[in-house]
């Protein structure tokens, strides 16, 4: 019977894995090329450069082969890059700390739509402006709860709609 395969989750800054922990520990015990996982990981994760990724590598602790699978950045990892900001506010009510365009919010909707709630584009942008309002980011320079008003009464379903139809093509 055939060696069932082992599962190791982590979290890695996005292109920056290295052989240390958290990786090296977790996975040189099962005999694999420690370097080769780190390189892989790096090469799949480069693009969430900055922020924290979560990854699955699956090893087949008879041939010693494995396989990757990144994950999805958080929310909050996503508005920080996009905004170009260190970090969201303490003090999210009365220090804003960051903004974001109407495109940035839908862009970051598309990338998480998959591990949301949320039915359709509207309510996944809503979502992410949710995040926003906790963040201390502002969007298209106004108060996200103002931005969650305006979505709500249609002001952006011709944005949302046009973005949504782009994505099917």
């Amino acid at each position: 019977m055939p060696a069932e395969k082992r599962v190791v989750e982590l979290v890695v800054s996005g292109g920056q894995a290295t052989a240390g922990p958290p990786i090296g520990p977790a996975i040189g015990p099962l005999g694999v090329n420690v370097v080769a996982v780190v390189n892989k990981i790096n090469e799949l994760t480069k693009d969430y450069a900055g922020m924290k990724v979560p990854v699955k590598v699956i090893i087949d602790p008879e041939t010693k082969m494995f396989e990757i699978e990144v994950g999805i950045p958080t929310t909050a990892a996503l508005i920080v890059k996009e905004a170009g900001i260190q970090k969201g506010s303490g003090k999210p009510n009365t220090e804003k700390v960051g903004n974001l365009s109407m495109a940035q919010v839908i862009k970051i909707a598309q990338i998480k739509r998959s591990k949301l709630l949320a039915k359709n584009l509207k309510a996944a942008v809503k979502e992410i402006i949710g995040s926003c309002v906790s963040m201390g980011v502002t969007v298209d320079g106004k108060d996200p709860k103002v931005v969650l008003k305006e979505i709500n009464a249609g002001k952006y379903d011709d944005v949302i709609k046009g973005a949504e139809e782009v994505r099917r093509q």
